[in-house]
Protein backbone atom coordinates (compact mmCIF):
# COMPACT_ATOMS: atom_id res chain seq x y z
CA UNK A 1 0.00 0.00 0.00
CA UNK A 2 2.90 2.33 0.40
CA UNK A 3 3.30 5.08 -2.25
CA UNK A 4 6.44 7.27 -3.27
CA UNK A 5 4.52 9.11 -5.96
CA UNK A 6 4.80 12.81 -5.73
CA UNK A 7 2.12 14.28 -2.91
CA UNK A 8 -0.17 16.89 -4.31
CA UNK A 9 -3.25 19.10 -2.64
CA UNK A 10 -6.45 18.68 -4.87
CA UNK A 11 -8.24 21.88 -4.59
CA UNK A 12 -11.54 22.35 -5.14
CA UNK A 13 -13.57 24.80 -7.59
CA UNK A 14 -16.74 26.72 -7.60
CA UNK A 15 -19.60 23.70 -8.44
CA UNK A 16 -17.16 21.29 -8.08
CA UNK A 17 -19.14 17.62 -6.11
CA UNK A 18 -18.14 17.15 -2.66
CA UNK A 19 -19.36 13.72 -1.52
CA UNK A 20 -20.20 13.18 1.82
CA UNK A 21 -19.13 10.19 3.48
CA UNK A 22 -20.11 8.73 7.38
CA UNK A 23 -16.36 6.89 8.62
CA UNK A 24 -17.15 7.38 12.23
CA UNK A 25 -20.60 7.71 15.10
CA UNK A 26 -23.84 8.31 13.85
CA UNK A 27 -24.74 12.38 13.31
CA UNK A 28 -27.06 14.19 14.16
CA UNK A 29 -30.14 14.71 11.31
CA UNK A 30 -30.64 18.78 11.35
CA UNK A 31 -26.65 19.53 12.07
CA UNK A 32 -26.35 17.50 8.95
CA UNK A 33 -28.46 19.47 6.68
CA UNK A 34 -27.19 22.41 7.67
CA UNK A 35 -23.57 21.55 6.93
CA UNK A 36 -24.93 20.72 2.99
CA UNK A 37 -26.54 23.97 3.13
CA UNK A 38 -22.99 25.88 4.21
CA UNK A 39 -21.53 23.45 1.73
CA UNK A 40 -23.90 24.69 -1.17
CA UNK A 41 -23.82 28.41 0.21
CA UNK A 42 -19.98 28.43 -0.64
CA UNK A 43 -20.63 27.25 -4.22
CA UNK A 44 -19.95 23.52 -3.95
CA UNK A 45 -22.76 20.93 -5.17
CA UNK A 46 -23.21 17.92 -2.52
CA UNK A 47 -23.80 14.34 -2.77
CA UNK A 48 -25.30 12.54 -0.51
CA UNK A 49 -24.52 8.77 -0.73
CA UNK A 50 -27.83 6.02 0.04
CA UNK A 51 -26.97 4.06 3.22
CA UNK A 52 -25.12 6.84 4.48
CA UNK A 53 -27.70 7.27 7.63
CA UNK A 54 -27.29 3.44 8.84
CA UNK A 55 -27.03 2.55 12.50
CA UNK A 56 -24.88 -0.30 14.01
CA UNK A 57 -24.30 0.68 17.74
CA UNK A 58 -22.85 4.05 18.02
CA UNK A 59 -21.49 3.51 14.25
CA UNK A 60 -23.37 4.88 11.43
CA UNK A 61 -23.87 1.85 9.83
CA UNK A 62 -21.75 -1.49 10.08
CA UNK A 63 -18.23 -1.24 8.96
CA UNK A 64 -18.57 -2.84 5.45
CA UNK A 65 -21.30 -0.22 4.50
CA UNK A 66 -18.84 2.51 5.57
CA UNK A 67 -16.16 1.11 3.61
CA UNK A 68 -18.53 0.95 0.70
CA UNK A 69 -19.82 4.32 0.71
CA UNK A 70 -15.97 5.55 0.68
CA UNK A 71 -14.43 3.53 -1.83
CA UNK A 72 -17.62 4.17 -4.21
CA UNK A 73 -16.82 7.90 -3.76
CA UNK A 74 -12.81 7.57 -4.55
CA UNK A 75 -14.32 5.84 -7.65
CA UNK A 76 -16.28 8.42 -8.72
CA UNK A 77 -15.07 10.68 -11.58
CA UNK A 78 -17.47 12.79 -10.37
CA UNK A 79 -16.72 13.44 -7.12
CA UNK A 80 -13.63 16.04 -6.68
CA UNK A 81 -13.99 16.09 -2.71
CA UNK A 82 -15.06 14.00 0.15
CA UNK A 83 -15.88 15.40 3.85
CA UNK A 84 -16.70 13.05 6.76
CA UNK A 85 -20.03 13.54 8.54
CA UNK A 86 -18.71 13.57 11.36
CA UNK A 87 -15.73 12.40 14.28
CA UNK A 88 -16.58 10.05 17.23
CA UNK A 89 -15.00 6.77 16.56
CA UNK A 90 -15.07 4.20 14.02
CA UNK A 91 -13.04 5.60 11.17
CA UNK A 92 -9.73 2.87 11.87
CA UNK A 93 -11.93 -0.21 11.79
CA UNK A 94 -12.35 0.72 7.72
CA UNK A 95 -8.94 0.67 7.08
CA UNK A 96 -8.43 -2.98 6.54
CA UNK A 97 -11.30 -2.91 3.87
CA UNK A 98 -10.75 0.40 1.55
CA UNK A 99 -9.76 -0.51 -1.82
CA UNK A 100 -6.52 1.90 -1.56
CA UNK A 101 -5.32 0.49 -5.32
CA UNK A 102 -8.55 2.57 -6.49
CA UNK A 103 -7.94 5.05 -4.03
CA UNK A 104 -4.55 5.59 -4.89
CA UNK A 105 -5.44 5.82 -8.70
CA UNK A 106 -8.21 8.18 -8.01
CA UNK A 107 -6.71 11.20 -5.92
CA UNK A 108 -8.75 13.61 -4.23
CA UNK A 109 -9.96 15.96 -1.81
CA UNK A 110 -10.81 13.62 1.46
CA UNK A 111 -11.89 16.96 4.26
CA UNK A 112 -12.23 15.93 8.24
CA UNK A 113 -11.33 16.30 11.55
CA UNK A 114 -10.93 14.47 15.54
CA UNK A 115 -11.69 10.79 14.39
CA UNK A 116 -11.04 10.94 10.42
CA UNK A 117 -7.27 11.52 11.21
CA UNK A 118 -6.98 7.87 10.48
CA UNK A 119 -7.99 8.25 7.57
CA UNK A 120 -5.72 11.50 6.64
CA UNK A 121 -2.50 9.76 8.13
CA UNK A 122 -3.35 6.68 5.97
CA UNK A 123 -3.93 8.72 2.60
CA UNK A 124 -1.01 11.21 3.41
CA UNK A 125 1.90 8.03 4.90
CA UNK A 126 0.67 5.35 2.89
CA UNK A 127 -0.43 6.65 -0.63
CA UNK A 128 0.74 10.34 -0.19
CA UNK A 129 -2.41 12.21 -1.07
CA UNK A 130 -2.98 15.06 0.58
CA UNK A 131 -5.87 15.93 2.86
CA UNK A 132 -7.55 18.76 4.67
CA UNK A 133 -7.41 18.72 8.05
CA UNK A 134 -10.94 20.90 8.90
CA UNK A 135 -14.34 20.98 9.79
CA UNK A 136 -16.36 17.81 9.37
CA UNK A 137 -19.94 17.86 7.68
CA UNK A 138 -21.83 18.68 11.09
CA UNK A 139 -19.26 20.91 12.27
CA UNK A 140 -20.25 23.29 9.55
CA UNK A 141 -22.90 23.46 10.99
CA UNK A 142 -21.98 25.86 13.95
CA UNK A 143 -18.90 27.13 12.80
CA UNK A 144 -18.20 30.58 13.38
CA UNK A 145 -16.91 32.98 10.42
CA UNK A 146 -13.16 32.84 10.70
CA UNK A 147 -13.70 28.85 10.39
CA UNK A 148 -16.07 28.72 7.69
CA UNK A 149 -13.64 31.37 6.12
CA UNK A 150 -10.53 29.18 6.13
CA UNK A 151 -12.67 26.25 4.97
CA UNK A 152 -13.74 27.55 2.15
CA UNK A 153 -10.32 29.64 1.05
CA UNK A 154 -8.15 26.39 2.28
CA UNK A 155 -10.20 24.44 0.58
CA UNK A 156 -9.88 25.98 -3.03
CA UNK A 157 -6.48 27.06 -2.47
CA UNK A 158 -6.75 30.48 -1.57
CA UNK A 159 -5.11 30.23 1.60
CA UNK A 160 -1.48 29.91 1.94
CA UNK A 161 -0.19 30.99 5.01
CA UNK A 162 -1.39 30.87 9.03
CA UNK A 163 -0.17 33.15 11.71
CA UNK A 164 0.60 31.65 14.78
CA UNK A 165 0.18 33.11 18.25
CA UNK A 166 3.52 34.83 18.94
CA UNK A 167 3.22 34.37 22.53
CA UNK A 168 3.16 30.67 22.52
CA UNK A 169 6.48 29.58 20.29
CA UNK A 170 8.35 27.10 22.62
CA UNK A 171 11.29 26.98 21.03
CA UNK A 172 12.46 29.60 17.95
CA UNK A 173 13.71 28.28 14.64
CA UNK A 174 13.25 27.26 10.85
CA UNK A 175 11.76 24.14 9.21
CA UNK A 176 10.40 23.00 6.21
CA UNK A 177 8.43 19.75 5.38
CA UNK A 178 5.18 18.29 4.97
CA UNK A 179 2.38 18.75 7.12
CA UNK A 180 1.40 15.63 8.87
CA UNK A 181 -0.48 14.33 12.16
CA UNK A 182 -3.98 15.36 13.81
CA UNK A 183 -5.63 14.20 16.53
CA UNK A 184 -3.20 12.45 18.69
CA UNK A 185 -5.14 10.03 20.36
CA UNK A 186 -6.12 8.52 17.06
CA UNK A 187 -2.81 8.72 15.93
CA UNK A 188 -1.58 6.37 18.75
CA UNK A 189 -3.81 4.05 17.92
CA UNK A 190 -2.74 3.09 14.90
CA UNK A 191 1.14 2.29 16.35
CA UNK A 192 1.71 -1.32 15.61
CA UNK A 193 -0.80 -1.89 12.72
CA UNK A 194 0.04 -1.90 9.16
CA UNK A 195 -1.28 1.70 9.06
CA UNK A 196 1.39 3.12 11.44
CA UNK A 197 2.12 6.88 10.19
CA UNK A 198 5.46 7.77 9.14
CA UNK A 199 6.55 11.23 10.45
CA UNK A 200 9.82 11.33 9.26
CA UNK A 201 11.57 14.71 7.52
CA UNK A 202 7.50 15.99 8.94
CA UNK A 203 5.89 19.20 10.20
CA UNK A 204 3.89 17.27 12.98
CA UNK A 205 0.73 18.56 13.84
CA UNK A 206 -1.56 17.49 16.92
CA UNK A 207 -4.32 18.49 18.67
CA UNK A 208 -7.01 16.96 21.46
CA UNK A 209 -10.09 16.78 23.68
CA UNK A 210 -10.94 15.56 26.65
CA UNK A 211 -7.75 13.96 27.32
CA UNK A 212 -5.92 15.35 30.71
CA UNK A 213 -2.26 16.50 30.64
CA UNK A 214 -1.10 12.75 31.92
CA UNK A 215 -2.21 10.86 28.89
CA UNK A 216 -1.28 13.46 26.55
CA UNK A 217 2.44 12.96 28.13
CA UNK A 218 2.12 9.35 27.98
CA UNK A 219 0.76 9.37 24.26
CA UNK A 220 3.50 10.93 23.09
CA UNK A 221 6.59 8.96 25.18
CA UNK A 222 4.56 5.97 23.56
CA UNK A 223 5.24 7.70 20.45
CA UNK A 224 8.99 8.87 21.44
CA UNK A 225 9.40 4.65 22.48
CA UNK A 226 7.96 3.57 19.29
CA UNK A 227 9.92 5.49 17.19
CA UNK A 228 7.57 7.50 15.54
CA UNK A 229 9.33 11.21 16.13
CA UNK A 230 12.34 10.41 14.87
CA UNK A 231 13.34 12.87 12.30
CA UNK A 232 10.73 15.31 12.35
CA UNK A 233 11.70 18.64 11.42
CA UNK A 234 9.14 20.77 13.65
CA UNK A 235 6.24 20.79 15.90
CA UNK A 236 2.57 22.41 15.96
CA UNK A 237 0.07 21.73 17.87
CA UNK A 238 -3.36 22.98 18.26
CA UNK A 239 -6.39 23.70 20.69
CA UNK A 240 -6.49 21.17 23.50
CA UNK A 241 -9.83 21.52 24.83
CA UNK A 242 -11.11 20.14 28.20
CA UNK A 243 -7.97 18.59 28.47
CA UNK A 244 -7.47 18.63 32.60
CA UNK A 245 -4.09 20.42 34.06
CA UNK A 246 -4.20 21.77 30.60
CA UNK A 247 -1.26 24.37 31.62
CA UNK A 248 1.54 21.21 32.09
CA UNK A 249 1.10 20.74 28.24
CA UNK A 250 3.72 23.11 26.96
CA UNK A 251 6.19 21.60 29.56
CA UNK A 252 5.66 18.13 28.34
CA UNK A 253 5.73 19.31 24.64
CA UNK A 254 9.23 21.01 25.62
CA UNK A 255 10.59 18.11 27.59
CA UNK A 256 9.56 15.36 25.03
CA UNK A 257 11.19 17.15 21.57
CA UNK A 258 13.70 19.00 23.92
CA UNK A 259 16.48 16.66 22.40
CA UNK A 260 15.10 16.89 19.22
CA UNK A 261 16.54 20.91 19.03
CA UNK A 262 13.11 21.54 16.69
CA UNK A 263 11.29 24.75 15.91
CA UNK A 264 7.93 24.28 17.97
CA UNK A 265 4.82 26.39 17.76
CA UNK A 266 1.81 25.90 20.38
CA UNK A 267 -2.18 27.09 20.35
CA UNK A 268 -3.18 27.38 16.76
CA UNK A 269 -6.77 27.58 16.31
CA UNK A 270 -7.02 24.26 14.96
CA UNK A 271 -9.02 21.05 16.75
CA UNK A 272 -11.85 20.89 19.00
CA UNK A 273 -12.20 24.84 19.97
CA UNK A 274 -14.68 27.47 19.22
CA UNK A 275 -12.09 27.99 16.14
CA UNK A 276 -10.87 25.09 13.79
CA UNK A 277 -8.98 26.63 10.94
CA UNK A 278 -8.42 23.95 7.98
CA UNK A 279 -4.79 23.03 7.41
CA UNK A 280 -3.17 21.02 4.56
CA UNK A 281 -2.11 17.67 5.68
CA UNK A 282 0.64 15.90 3.55
CA UNK A 283 1.74 19.12 2.00
CA UNK A 284 4.97 20.63 2.26
CA UNK A 285 5.29 23.47 4.27
CA UNK A 286 7.47 25.94 6.28
CA UNK A 287 7.29 26.74 10.09
CA UNK A 288 9.10 30.06 10.92
CA UNK A 289 8.92 29.42 14.88
CA UNK A 290 11.04 33.20 14.72
CA UNK A 291 7.98 35.37 12.57
CA UNK A 292 5.36 32.54 14.17
CA UNK A 293 3.96 31.92 10.71
CA UNK A 294 3.26 28.49 8.65
CA UNK A 295 3.42 28.52 5.01
CA UNK A 296 2.29 26.20 2.07
CA UNK A 297 2.23 25.84 -1.59
CA UNK A 298 4.05 28.71 -3.45
CA UNK A 299 4.46 30.73 -0.45
CA UNK A 300 6.61 27.21 0.51
CA UNK A 301 8.92 27.33 -2.29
Amino acid sequence: MKSNAEPFFCSLKPKDVIGVAAPSSIFDADAFHKGVLCLESMGFEVHIPRGISGRHRYLAGTDRQRAEVLNSLFADPGIKGIIAARGGFGAMRLLPLLDWDIIAKNPKLFIGFSDPTALISALVCNVRICAMHGPNLVSLAQADQKTLESFSKTVTGCFTRIDLPSDQVIVPGHAAGRLVGGNLATLVHLIGTAYQPDFTDGILFIEDVGEPAYKIDRMLIQMKMAGLLEGIKGVLTGSFENCDNEAYIPQIIKEVFFEANIPICMGIGVGHGSVNLSLPMGVDTILDADHACLEWGLAAQ
